[in-house]
């Protein structure tokens, strides 16, 4: 499945809308998505499956690029 996780760049940041940066990752499921994720420095606010149109509307986006998953 495809994620679209919403996160500050540090890691101690509060969520601030205007801050607040995306990532598309592939995971079979959110614990999954913040396993791979959990050395980043970052403070993560959601994670979002994609699905469907959803998918397709993101696929769509000049922002979507797939992060490398180089952890097993």
């Amino acid at each position: 499945m495809i994620f679209k996780v919403y996160y500050q760049a540090e890691q101690k940041e509060m969520p601030v809308r205007e801050n607040t940066q995306t990532l598309y990752i592939e995971a079979a499921n959110e614990r999954e998505v913040r396993r791979l994720l959990k050395e980043r420095p970052i403070n993560i606010e959601l994670v979002q499956v994609l699905e469907g149109a959803h998918l397709e509307y993101e696929k769509n986006s000049p922002q979507f690029k797939l992060q490398e998953n180089h952890s097993s």
